[in-house]
């Protein structure tokens, strides 16, 4: 589900974390970096929202639990998971992929601050079911 190809949009979204990482480093928790991410995107002008609420629903019923997204950028079309972890694991991975399969977003990131260097993933879903 990771995809190599290029795209504009989490070409931003990466460019502007790199930036946040090598200015703080790492150590700091992941509010930290949400906040100093959303500083950097909006020096980018790259369009985004924090703490988004993503409904769900079950058999056609909306559930009351829901998940929140730590960014959705470019109007709903990229979902970016922040982590300040030693490492991503695969846990971390289907949080994204939940994410992606319960909004009908395409594209996710998954970034990691807690690394010496940023870690991040792209996640491309085409055909998936939809919410």
């Amino acid at each position: 589900m990771t995809d190599g190809t290029k795209d504009p949009r989490t070409y931003a979204i990466i460019g502007a974390a790199m930036e946040v990482h090598r200015e703080l480093g790492p150590g700091f928790l992941e509010a930290v970096y949400a906040e100093a991410l959303a500083i950097e995107l909006e020096l980018r002008s790259v369009p985004f929202q924090r703490e988004v609420g993503i409904r769900l629903s079950y058999k056609g019923r909306e559930l009351h639990a829901s998940y929140r997204a730590d960014v959705v950028c470019f109007d709903g079309e990229v979902i970016v998971e922040l982590k300040a972890i030693p490492a991503l694991s695969k846990t971390d991975e289907a949080q994204v992929i939940h994410y992606l399969n319960a909004t009908g977003i395409d594209t996710g990131l998954l970034l990691n601050f807690g690394e010496r260097s940023l870690t991040f993933k792209r996640f491309v879903q085409t055909g998936k079911p939809s919410p």
